[in-house]
């Protein structure tokens, strides 16, 4: 079969790699119908995160099953599935609890020796812990396929950023970055009722986006000028709710300083550039809150189903590009040059 792999900075090829086979009795192999390129997947991409050559990449599809280990109980041959971004036993306490990212017999797709996403099939451990259901009828319908995909990873990480910052109904929320994380947690602040959503972000295109999915109003500023700019909107207090999907120094120390007394931020960008932007003195001065981390997507996706399947949410207008397998390390460059927002990859 065919698969992305990565070899370097600025070095992503596709690349014939041995088919997937049943490994454990609990495994599923799925072919894959729909993957999409991250924007964490642009860092390894850009030499920030190391990568071994030859690696495997990218943690977001849909599939179809076409074979099950003896001992999956959930899952036939011909089922649609989508897969979060993490595998997961779904039997351990934190599985449980609802943080399978934190599954002692988890992983990430694309780790070295596991399958990634970007590739014709992938194997999938702990098939029962870790596959979401879908409608089968679903596989066919291309107005639906990319809110679907976007479950596996980019919705899901919105979402867990409104909830770790505490959004309810009413509440002023800002949203730090214009990436498709943040505009889906522009999206998920306002299925959760806030009053007042302002997306801060420089790029037209995304922050149109914005609007649509519920933005009230937009900050094209940053640093102390979006600071400035937050405050005057919300009468000196900041919000409610901040959440931040960057991943920066300047991001945090964006969203800390926006967040209004008594607030809370929630982090979801992958931290690179370290973590001096959180200042301890200040949060504790105000009483701010911070709470997020990587997203427990399999917890989330049951619950986000049905909004998407129902229209009541579309978290696929991210996907402004759509190419065939040979065409994702074109994919990757149009990312990293900004000339797409997000990439899906259709088989």
């Amino acid at each position: 079969m065919r698969a992305t792999v990565i070899h370097g900075p600025n070095d992503i090829r596709v690349e014939e790699v041995p088919d997937p086979v049943i490994q454990h009795p609990t495994d599923a192999v799925v072919r894959v119908v729909n993957a999409c390129i991250c924007g964490s997947d642009l860092w390894a991409y850009r030499g920030v995160a190391a990568r071994v050559a030859g690696q495997r990449i990218g943690h977001e599809f849909l599939g179809i099953v076409e074979e099950t280990g003896s001992e999956v109980r959930d899952f036939r041959r011909g089922d649609f599935v989508v897969a979060p971004f993490v595998w997961s036993d779904g039997t351990c306490d934190y599985c449980r609890e609802g943080l399978q990212t934190s599954c002692p017999h988890g992983g990430f797709w694309g780790q070295v020796g596991s399958d990634g996403g970007q590739g014709e099939a992938v194997r999938v451990p702990f098939a029962d812990g870790t596959l979401v259901q879908l409608p089968k009828e679903a596989a066919s319908d291309e107005k639906l396929l990319p809110g679907l995909l976007a479950l596996s990873d980019v919705m899901a990480t919105g979402h867990h950023a409104a909830v770790t910052a505490g959004v309810r109904p009413g509440a002023t929320v800002a949203v730090v970055g214009d990436g498709a994380v943040g505009l889906c947690g522009v999206l998920a602040a306002h299925r959760l009722g806030a009053g007042r959503i302002i997306a801060l972000g420089r790029h037209q295109v995304r922050t149109d986006i914005a609007r649509k999915f519920g933005a009230t109003d937009v900050v094209a500023a940053r640093g102390e000028e979006a600071v400035e700019a937050v405050r005057e909107l919300t009468g000196g207090q900041g919000a409610h709710a901040v959440l931040e999907a960057v991943g920066t120094e300047e991001s945090m120390r964006t969203a800390i300083s926006i967040a209004r007394d008594g607030g809370a931020v929630g982090y979801v960008g992958v931290p690179h550039g370290g973590s001096a932007g959180v200042d301890i003195g200040q949060m504790f001065g105000r009483n701010v809150s911070l709470r997020g981390g990587v997203a427990p997507a399999r917890a989330y996706i049951p619950e986000l189903l049905p909004d998407v399947l129902s229209g009541a949410i579309d978290p696929g207008l991210v996907f402004d590009r759509t190419v065939g397998l040979e065409g994702v390390p074109d994919g990757y460059r149009a990312m990293d040059d900004r000339s797409a927002l997000k990439v899906r990859i259709a088989f």
